[in-house]
């Protein structure tokens, strides 16, 4: 894993960063794990815009991503590492022994030849690619593809680089440190990964050109202040006019840049234990 640089030969490749792939062992998926994805282009059913700025993009197949990890007590051995371009995140390709072929996260430390497994109720090794209750999982270890719900599948940490941290377990509860530093309970009878997802590579990538933006399906922004009064609040005025407004708001009136939009009384208030906002 690493970043790549170019020679400024040209524009495009000026600034350009982007990953080495060199983790990745087999360059074709899975046929049977793909589905076909198709695009929206931000339109919902009535073919309105409901989402500004995405269009075109690459062409994508979707790799079913055992989020479950619903094979308990088999071991399975890691057969390739994947890239996904439906995620930061790398894939790992899982094989069980009658021949059964999955896709997990692939977490750092990960390699080709690799056992993982997958449990309930008895004791597994704590190593990078186990999944297990938190109630099995020791204090302090980095967790990834965590279960708000027992049963229903890994919904956080799953994207390059992150983890959560078991900071506690108290009354049904583990206290664990998200990414984003809130502290959250969750049942103890959820399930987790073991260790941090790899790719930690990711955030340091940097696009380099507009076009490539287009490949991943996004459209440039246009700024509030180069539009028309017509479209948008702070558009219109002589040569470069200031926005003109109190605060910065969206096309539709509303207040943004730090308004928050949570519901006041939202029901999974009472699992948060510390805020990642002071």
């Amino acid at each position: 894993m690493g970043i790549k640089k170019f020679k400024p030969i040209t524009n495009g490749l000026r600034h350009t960063a982007i990953s080495d792939f060199a983790e990745i062992t087999k360059s074709k998926p899975e046929k049977a794990l793909l589905t076909p994805l198709k695009k929206s282009g931000g339109r919902n059913m009535y073919g309105r815009i409901t989402a500004r700025y995405r269009s075109g993009g690459h062409k994508r197949m979707y790799r079913i991503i055992d989020f479950k990890r619903r094979r308990l007590e088999d071991v399975a051995d890691v057969v390739a590492i994947e890239y996904d371009p439906n995620r930061s995140a790398r894939i790992a390709l899982i094989q069980y022994p009658d021949q059964e072929k999955n896709y997990i996260l692939a977490p750092l430390e990960l390699k080709v030849g690799d056992k993982v497994v997958s449990t309930r109720e008895n004791d597994v090794e704590i190593k990078p690619g186990n999944c297990m209750p938190l109630t099995k999982i020791p204090l302090g270890i980095a967790v990834h593809n965590i279960e708000l719900q027992p049963g229903k599948g890994g919904q956080i940490a799953r994207s390059a680089g992150t983890s959560a941290q078991l900071m506690a377990k108290e009354g049904g509860f583990a206290l664990l440190r998200m990414p984003s530093s809130e502290i959250r309970k969750v049942p103890v009878e959820c399930r987790a990964t073991i260790g941090q997802i790899g790719n930690v590579e990711h955030e340091t990538i940097s696009i380099g050109k507009a076009g490539r933006s287009r490949w991943l399906g996004r459209k440039g922004h246009v700024r509030g202040v180069a539009m028309n009064p017509v479209d948008h609040p702070h558009g219109g005025g002589e040569g470069k006019a200031p926005q003109g407004n109190p605060h910065p708001v969206t096309p539709w009136g509303k207040a943004t840049k730090g308004l928050k939009t949570r519901k006041r009384r939202k029901y999974s208030d009472q699992m948060i234990v510390k805020r990642r906002t002071k």
